[in-house]
């Protein structure tokens, strides 16, 4: 197992369309982990979510989350990122990432349908601002 470089962490976690878990506290201090698609901003993750979805709720009351993803494959990897999460409250904002979010994932045929569909009122940007990373290659090798 080996430490990945800043640029292998970068290009693991933009390959494909591979999903975050992310995980949140609820009110009773239970944690709740759900998976979330993604893009990043320099570092930092972006992510969209209902104001009215137990993450969305969770983040609003306590910004601390943490995010998981992996590669199931052999040799096996993994980047976990613990962090803030801030909701940025711009439409314009909300809809130009909810866009490239669902380019990801859904192809560029998919990118502006997806935008518009989650980029309405009720619907949450997400920042998550890194402050401890861990990122792991091989570690089956």
């Amino acid at each position: 197992m080996r430490a990945m470089t800043p640029d292998e962490r970068r290009a693991f976690l933009l390959e494909g369309s591979r999903t975050a878990k992310l995980a949140t506290v609820r009110r009773d201090g239970r944690p709740h982990v759900v998976p979330v698609w993604f893009d990043l901003d320099g570092d930092d993750v972006m992510l969209t979510t209902g104001a009215k979805t137990v993450k969305g709720r969770a983040i609003r009351r306590d910004g601390r989350v943490c995010l998981c993803v992996d590669d199931e494959t052999p040799p096996f990897a993994f980047v976990t990122i613990e962090g803030e999460a801030i909701v940025e409250q711009s439409p314009g904002e909300l809809l130009r990432w909810a866009t490239r979010i669902g380019g990801r994932y859904m192809g560029s045929e998919g990118a502006e349908e997806y935008g518009r569909r989650n980029a309405v009122e009720g619907e949450l940007l997400v920042r998550v601002r890194p402050a401890r990373v861990v990122a792991r290659a091989g570690i089956a090798a």
